[in-house]
């Protein structure tokens, strides 16, 4: 036996990388408990994490092994000491990302992902945010980071202690035996044609328990590797030509088949005005962080919205109408560009989308409006200034251009939402007789939940809680109504208050379809007050409908429906995201596609409930994958945008 002591080190690796990512899921599933013990068979997420663990510790184990058994015993001393610090290097970074995934599973329902990447770049806003809300956790995690770290230090000098090899013959003879299990552990299989992923650890229906099976690590390493292959993402939920594809999108938009008659950009076309004005209407987005139709008094939700409530009667309310996804840049996406959500990250944050990228902003801003952004926290945060200066926004005003008499409070994420509303009405009202569009968009409800005092009669009895950080975005919405109402470009305006998305997006369905449930109110001079539109819609549905009540006919690519021309006979329509699991709703039909995985089709009933439906409609399930792959090829091939303007 002593023969193999020079694998000793690896044999330590496993053990004590195995024995991190158990213990993990065993802490993990104490905190989680009521949440992991309501799945069937919920135990199998610690076979299933086994597996996964050997898939990661046998890519890593790779470099040392081939080191140790192919180089002469003298070389391997020499380099003794880089092996060791590799090892454990790697132990130390699979013992943070499991300290860092409790605060992480709290607040985004799953391991972490590409968020977790992404979030690096602002340090300082996600540092105060987690040493606000989550200081216990973080406290925690640091204290235990650096013991177990320490002793894990000390100790590997005896247990990575390399020995040296009864013959270089005997290392070569060693060699294939255990490159073969290194190869069989990477890959988890020797008949499939690809190694194991992910999508390789789902065993039930809820997406929280399934991501307890994999270990953080892998899943940042996955989210890393993925961002070099987007455009291969896409095919792994399935493959379609792209000309069927855009035919079956074509069929769910409001535009005939005559109106496309653009070679190069396939989607454009006419939207004609059902509102035609002389003079169109300016145009103003109040974008809300965060606010789920759960806690809207007026949709069945909490009594949190007063002032939304009250508004409703003043235009038409939307009660049916779903986010495309859980962050912030996915409503941006959205309500500004009306463009389809994809497996890769919004193209706020894409490098092809940064300039002559359809946006209202671009099509309002040819037609001779003055166009603005308007944000209490910093306008670089997730890219948006980068693609809000690229795609027709002249002016972006950020937390860096309020002066100390512009506001009262400041906190993690900018100002209140108070003292914006009010920038934004100077601004509106300087612009005159100039017609403009802007996007305003709140900050004050987001973790940690800052807001001023004295403000609002607080719903829970402890301060930053999201029902009263939502309380008080309701009172900044109401605020900026009230000034409005007082200025010349109100009667001359249509508003839109819409959430981004919900504040946690979470259950135990491969989509919580209730979670996606958004408020939006139209206010406009053209709309009668105290009107609902009840139909299923999307946020991409959004954008086309406010240019026609704006009063103009315009030419875009979008693929959101206009509803003041949607036939009553036609069903409804909604797209949702939700991490890397995609869903196609029509009607009370949900097609639910995940990455490697059969499409699963889904009845909705009451309160957004699901209930599986064992014969999958496969024409709904390739229109579903139709929008993945159109959205995909309009993106990468730069199709998403308007003619290039022609000088006469």
């Amino acid at each position: 036996m002593k023969k193999f002591l020079l694998l000793k080190p690896i044999f330590w690796f496993f053990i004590i990388g195995i024995g991190i990512t158990t213990i993990s899921r065993l802490l993990l599933l104490l905190i989680f408990t009521s949440r992991v013990t309501i799945v069937e068979n919920y135990w199998l997420l610690f076979p299933i994490g086994l597996r996964i663990d050997v898939i990661l510790l046998s890519y890593i184990a790779l470099l040392p092994t081939l080191l140790i058994l192919l180089l002469p015993d003298s070389i391997v001393r020499r380099i003794g000491g880089f092996i060791r610090s590799y090892l454990v290097l790697f132990l130390l970074l699979l013992l943070f990302m499991e300290l860092a995934t409790p605060s992480f599973l709290m607040q985004y329902d799953t391991r972490p992902n590409r968020l977790f990447i992404e979030y690096l770049i602002y340090p300082k806003e996600v540092f105060t945010m987690l040493l606000k809300g989550f200081v216990e956790i973080l406290v925690v995690a640091i204290i235990a980071l650096l013991i177990i770290g320490y002793f894990l230090i000390i100790k590997s000098r005896k247990l990575f202690k390399l020995q040296n090899a009864s013959s270089y013959l005997f290392k070569l003879l060693l060699f294939p035996i255990v490159a073969f299990l290194l190869f069989f552990g990477a890959r988890s299989s020797l008949t499939s044609k690809r190694p194991i992923n992910a999508s390789d650890a789902v065993f039930s229906n809820d997406q929280f328990t399934n991501s307890l099976a994999l270990n953080s690590l892998y899943t940042v390493g996955f989210a890393l590797y993925s961002l070099k292959n987007e455009e291969n993402m896409i095919k792994m939920y399935g493959k379609l030509p792209v000309e069927e594809s855009l035919q079956r999108v074509k069929k769910y938009m409001t535009a005939n088949s005559k109106d496309f008659d653009n070679e190069e950009i396939p989607l454009l076309h006419l939207q004609k005005s059902t509102h035609k004005r002389e003079k169109p209407y300016n145009l103003v987005v109040f974008l809300q962080e965060s606010i789920g139709a759960e806690y809207v008094g007026v949709l069945g939700g909490l009594p949190l919205t007063p002032n939304f409530d009250e508004l409703s009667k003043e235009g038409m309310l939307f009660t049916n109408i779903y986010a495309t996804g859980t962050r912030s840049v996915r409503g941006i996406e959205a309500v500004t560009t009306g463009f389809l959500p994809t497996p890769s990250t919004s193209v706020v944050k894409l490098g092809k989308s940064q300039n002559n990228f359809f946006s209202l902003a671009e099509v309002l801003k040819r037609k001779g409006y003055a166009t603005s952004f308007i944000y209490g926290g910093s306008a670089n945060f997730d890219n948006m200034a980068s693609f809000f200066n690229g795609n027709g926004f002249d002016e972006i005003i950020d937390e860096r251009d309020f002066k100390k008499d512009d506001y009262d409070f400041k906190g993690t994420w900018g100002v209140s939402d108070e003292s914006l509303v009010k920038k934004g009405n100077n601004l509106y009202k300087s612009y005159g007789d100039k017609p403009f569009f802007s996007l305003m968009f709140s900050s004050s409800n987001h973790e940690p939940f800052e807001f001023p005092d004295g403000k609002i009669t607080l719903y829970d009895e402890k301060k930053n809680t999201v029902n009263n950080a939502i309380k008080y975005a309701d009172y900044a919405i109401g605020e900026f109504f009230k000034i409005a109402k007082t200025q010349n470009y109100f009667d001359n305006t249509v508003f839109i208050v819409i959430a981004d998305h919900n504040t946690r997006t979470w259950g135990s369905e491969l989509i919580p379809v209730n979670k996606f449930h958004i408020p939006a109110l139209i206010i406009a001079p053209n709309i009668e007050g105290g009107f609902n539109y009840d139909k299923l819609c999307s946020q991409i549905d959004i954008p086309p409908t406010l240019l026609d009540l704006i009063g103009i006919d315009v030419k875009t690519p979008m693929i959101g429906r206009n509803i003041f021309q949607l036939n009553d006979s036609i069903q409804g329509r909604a797209i949702m995201q939700f991490h890397s699991t995609n869903a196609f709703r029509s009607g009370d039909d949900l097609i639910v596609l995940q990455a490697d995985k059969k499409a699963v089709q889904f009845k909705v009933g009451e309160n957004d409930g699901l209930t599986e439906i064992e014969k999958v409609d496969e024409k709904l399930a390739k229109d579903a994958l139709a929008h993945i792959i159109s959205a995909s090829y309009l993106y990468n091939s730069r199709k998403y945008k308007l003619p290039t303007p022609t000088n006469k």
